[in-house]
């Protein structure tokens, strides 16, 4: 309580936060620890004005990405935060939005993600490639590709679950396409076909076209894969060319982007070397982004099979649940309140914040005095329990020696986030599910300084 009532004091010397401040500071102080309920939504970060086409400009539009915050949420924080030549990292860099943005603003930036696919879309995002060059590339693969016919000779997979998700015709023409984009020598043009191959498998799959979830639609008439790669990658060379454009003017062709396929909770940055860390975490059970990304992994041989490759997700219900340390007195009471429900859940959830814990110790290690985390998380409900993710990240940080800088409540307007749970299962539904339940209508942005 004294730690909380000396951040209300600071924040007074603030004024431009107070307009936050005056709406948590009673709830906090009659129900240590504190709630952040009360905080009013600040409208100017809900980028209700923009449209789909203002937030897939340049590379950002390369691939759909479940969950991704729009860049210029992350913009806005970067320059709110940082100047030219500061090093910014995501810790859960998904499909890279905080490190194009980086790169476009002239800092050096750092991204690890467990999912190899999150890895190849931000690698291909955050290269731009001389525009006449790749058209060239992609001049020389659409004659082959065009040159496919029934009697083309293919080297097609033999995979159970590749036959699962793809009829014979569709599959044997992504074979094809694969075995070219592999035989290209240049791993930047190579990657950059590589995800725009690994986008495309959804519509030439049965995969159900509007669901993230892992369903099969035997109605569904997949889209041609040859025509498909082709649109497919003539949108990505207007993405690079208006970003090696726009690089090129400001002179940040080698600002460094660098991604790395490891756990969040070893970032290979230097101990207080960090000026922003701007993340969006995985929410508990984040299994759907390993579901979602099973096309990708198995056509480029990222996983043997769908099992191992879940077990790699932060919060997954494969993890050792011996030996957690929550941290948090508010994941404890939460804990104790899903045990009553659900021994699973509870066993879940609580992995999930021990595990959100040791990330926070590699954020503080490499953070400069100074520096802050911006920490994009929004609370739910499961089995009847809230699940107050962001209360209890301020209170893992706070207990590891962080400070509140300011705390931002925001609508998610234009989101790609399931809005609704079964309040039985607690699974996402759909919005027709009678026991549906809204799930992130807002979340916080956690601003905490080291």
């Amino acid at each position: 309580m004294a730690e909380l009532i000396e951040t209300v004091k600071s924040f007074e010397k603030k004024p431009h936060y107070m307009s936050n401040l005056r709406t948590v500071l009673p709830n906090a102080l009659r129900n240590a620890p504190f709630s952040l309920d009360s905080i009013k939504v600040d409208e100017s970060w809900a980028f209700e004005h923009l449209t789909r086409k203002d937030t897939a400009y340049i590379t950002h539009g390369y691939h759909r990405y479940p969950a991704k915050f729009i860049p210029q949420l992350a913009h806005r924080l970067i320059e709110e935060y940082t100047k030219e030549g500061d090093l910014v990292v995501d810790p859960f860099g998904g499909c890279g939005t905080t490190l194009v943005e980086s790169k476009v603003m002239g800092r050096p930036s750092i991204a690890v993600d467990i999912n190899p696919v999150a890895v190849l879309i931000t690698t291909a995002k955050t290269t731009p490639i001389d525009p006449d060059k790749i058209e060239k590339e992609f001049s020389n693969l659409q004659n082959k590709l065009e040159a496919y016919n029934e009697s083309t000779k293919v080297n097609v997979p033999e995979h159970e679950r590749i036959d699962y998700w793809f009829k014979p015709e569709e599959k044997r023409k992504l074979a094809f396409i694969f075995t070219e984009i592999s035989k290209i020598k240049d791993q930047d043009i190579k990657d950059f076909f590589f995800c725009g191959f690994s986008n495309i498998l959804k519509n030439c799959s049965i995969w159900l076209q509007k669901s993230n979830k892992p369903t099969r639609d035997f109605e569904k008439t997949p889209s041609d894969p040859i025509k498909t790669f082709s649109r497919q990658i003539k949108m990505m060379l207007r993405g690079n060319a208006r970003l090696f454009e726009s690089l090129s003017e400001k002179d940040y062709l080698k600002v460094p982007s660098d991604v790395f396929c490891t756990d969040a909770r070893t970032i290979p940055a230097k101990d207080n070397s960090v000026s922003l860390i701007v993340t969006s975490p995985p929410y508990v059970t984040s299994y759907e982004y390993a579901d979602l990304h099973q096309l990708t992994a198995l056509w480029l041989e990222y996983a043997k099979d769908l099992s191992d490759f879940r077990k790699r997700f932060i919060g997954t219900s494969y993890h050792n649940k011996k030996d957690l340390l929550l941290n948090s007195s508010i994941a404890e009471n939460i804990q104790k309140e899903l045990l009553k429900k659900d021994k699973k859940t509870a066993e879940e959830v609580s992995t999930y914040f021990s595990e959100m814990n040791q990330v926070f110790i590699e954020m503080k290690r490499m953070l400069k005095k100074g520096g802050k985390t911006c920490i994009v998380i929004g609370n739910t409900s499961l089995k009847g329990v809230e699940i107050l993710n962001a209360e209890v990240f301020v209170e893992q940080l706070q207990n590891l020696g962080l400070k509140i800088a300011d705390i931002i409540k925001r609508e998610i307007p234009s989101k790609n986030l399931p809005s609704v749970r079964d309040e039985k299962t607690g699974k996402f539904a759909s919005i027709t599910d009678k026991n549906k339940i809204f799930a992130y209508p807002t979340e916080y942005i956690l601003i905490m300084e080291k």
